[in-house]
């Protein structure tokens, strides 16, 4: 894909778009990024006009050369697009990702990719810390291999995290000990409320 400079027409615009399936073009002005032109925009143009007639409605976001992955994947959803102009510490443009790029690279990372259990935890926002979440997983002979927050609602945040090394209820019952309430643990924990569910209701039942 190659960019697009102010004096392009719409119609050359138009053109590059049904080549490609980007939300957006970047466009350059002497290897200055001035903005990424949306698709959708491009609609409502005259194609009689250029980019320059449309210079107020380019888009301006980028991520600079060395941005971790992670604040890359963050730039692609806070602007709602499948391609992310790439700028050096001059400002000038030097490349683009594509969102399946950074797609591939997370999925090849341990948190996707090695053998674990997940596990979603809760706590006040002001009570927990992520040391004392790597703490309770390694005094458990466990290995954390992630975590994110997957959720912040009032004072509560939720917590997702990827553990290998070892089953998961004996992590499950240190985090309920340290007062985390467990929203979602593997099936193994699920089946041991089962039976003692199961259990309760036949002594129940073998005490009529």
């Amino acid at each position: 894909m190659t960019p697009l400079t102010p004096l392009d027409t719409v119609v050359k615009v138009r053109e590059q778009f049904s080549e490609w399936t980007y939300t957006h073009i970047p466009v350059l002005e002497n290897d200055y990024l001035l903005g990424n032109i949306s698709e959708d925009d491009t609609y409502s143009f005259d194609e009689e006009k250029s980019i320059v007639d449309y210079k107020y409605a380019l888009d301006t976001f980028f991520v600079r050369k060395g941005t971790n992955w992670l604040e890359v994947l963050e730039a692609f959803a806070r602007n709602n697009a499948n391609i992310m102009p790439v700028i050096d510490k001059n400002n000038n443009y030097v490349g683009y990702y594509e969102l399946m790029d950074i797609i591939t690279f997370f999925n090849e990372t341990p948190f996707l990719n090695e053998p674990g259990g997940i596990l979603i935890v809760e706590k006040g926002h002001k009570d927990y810390s992520f040391s004392e979440l790597s703490q309770i997983v390694e005094s458990n002979n466990g290995k954390l291999l992630g975590a994110f927050i997957s959720d912040s609602r009032d004072d509560i945040v939720q917590l997702t995290l990827k553990i290998g090394n070892v089953g998961l209820n004996a992590v499950i019952q240190s985090f309920r000990r340290y007062n985390y309430n467990v929203v979602s643990g593997n099936e193994d924990d699920l089946y041991i409320e089962d039976l003692k569910e199961r259990s309760d209701y036949l002594k129940r039942f073998l005490d009529i």
